[in-house]
C-alpha cells in the first residue's frame, strides 16, 4: 500500500508541470524548495528535538551565496558547496547554545541569531546590496541542458529534492538517525547507555542547517530576485509551521506540511478577502486538537 501511494505521488509530481500555468509552475517549485528547507529543520526538530528559529536564515545565506557567486560568472555548484559550508559550520556553532539550554531558551538563541542574519542582510550593501537586492540571477545549464525556462527550472529542483529525500531517509534509517531520535526522547538517559549526546546535538544542527542553504541556493535562481525581508524572521516561523503541522519526526511531514504552509493558501482564495483568516483558523484548530499534524492525525485514524 505504501509503495503504491508513493509511485503515485512521484507520477504526480512528474506529471504536473505539464497541467499547470506560469503562476502555478511557480508555486509548486516554491513548495519543492521549501521542502527541502523543512526537511532540515524536521532533522534538527522533530528528530533530534532541539528548536531552531533560524532555519530561514540559513535559507538566505544559501541564496545570497547564489546569488552572489551566479551573478559574478560562478557556476551554481559551486554555490552549492560553499554554501554547504558555510552553514554546516555555522549550524555547528549555533549548536554550543544547545548544550547548555533548551526549549524555549534555546528557541531565544537560535532568534537572536536570525535577527543578527537579517540586519547584515540588510545593512553590509558592500556584499548584499542590501533593501535593493540582486537581481539578474541566472539560472543553470547542466551539461547543455538549459533550466531558463519554468519546467526545466522545476524539473532541476525535484531532482535536488529527490537526492536529499534519499540522502535523509538513509539518514535517519542508520544510527545516527537513531541516536536522533534517542537524544530526542531523553537525553539524559541515551547519555547513559553511551550516545555522545554532545556530538548528536551539534550535528543535527550542522546537516539541518546544510539542507536549508541548500534549499536557499534554489530558492535564488527561482525568483531570480532576493531581497533581505524574504529571509526575515516569517520565514523561520513559516517553516516552523510546515513540520508541525505535516507532522513533526514523520518522514513524509516536511512535504504535507509545506503544502499546507505554501498551495493551500492560494487554493482558498475562492473565499475571498478572509481566505487567510479562514487558513490560519484552521491551523490553530488543527495544532490544538492535533498537536502531532497531519501525519499523527491519519495515524490515529488508521489505528482505530
Amino acid at each position: 500500500m505504501k509503495k503504491a501511494l508513493l509511485a503515485l505521488f512521484l507520477v504526480i509530481l512528474v506529471a504536473v508541470p505539464f497541467f499547470l500555468k506560469p503562476y502555478g509552475l511557480y508555486l509548486i517549485s516554491l513548495w519543492v524548495v521549501m521542502t527541502i528547507a523543512a526537511i532540515g529543520l524536521n532533522l534538527t526538530l522533530g528528530y533530534a528535538g532541539q528548536i531552531s528559529l533560524a532555519q530561514g536564515s540559513f535559507v538566505g545565506i544559501g541564496a545570497y551565496t547564489a546569488a552572489i557567486l551566479t551573478t559574478h560568472g560562478w557556476p551554481l555548484w559551486s554555490a552549492f558547496l560553499l554554501a554547504i559550508a558555510i552553514s554546516l559550520v555555522i549550524g555547528w556553532v549555533l549548536g554550543y547554545p544547545a548544550l547548555r539550554v533548551q526549549h524555549h531558551y534555546l528557541a531565544f538563541v537560535t532568534l537572536s541569531f536570525a535577527t543578527l542574519v537579517y540586519l547584515v542582510m540588510r545593512n553590509e550593501e558592500w556584499l548584499t546590496k542590501g533593501v535593493y537586492g540582486i537581481s539578474g540571477i541566472p539560472r543553470p545549464e547542466l551539461f547543455g541542458w538549459s533550466t531558463r525556462g519554468a519546467v526545466e527550472f522545476y524539473f532541476f529542483c525535484l531532482g535536488v529534492l529527490a537526492l536529499v529525500s534519499a540522502a535523509t531517509w538513509w539518514l535517519v534509517r542508520s544510527p545516527w538517525g537513531r541516536a536522533f531520535t534517542a537524544l530526542r526522547e531523553n537525553s539524559i538517559r541515551a547519555n547513559s547507555l553511551g550516545v555522545d549526546t554532545r556530538r548528536y546535538t551539534l550535528m543535527a544542527f550542522a546537516i539541518g542547517s546544510a539542507l536549508g542553504g541548500i534549499s536557499g541556493v534554489l530558492y535564488a535562481p527561482l525568483l531570480q530576485f532576493i531581497e533581505p525581508n524574504a529571509f526575515a524572521l516569517g520565514l523561520s516561523l513559516s517553516l516552523l509551521l510546515m513540520v508541525m503541522v505535516g507532522g513533526s519526526g514523520y518522514f513524509m511531514g516536511p512535504f504535507l506540511g509545506a503544502a499546507v504552509s505554501v498551495l493551500l493558501p492560494e487554493w482558498t482564495r475562492f473565499t475571498g478577502n478572509l481566505y487567510l483568516i479562514y487558513y490560519a483558523l484552521g491551523v490553530m484548530a488543527l495544532m490544538a486538537f492535533c498537536p502531532t499534524g497531519l501525519l499523527g492525525l491519519g495515524e490515529r485514524v488508521f489505528k482505530r
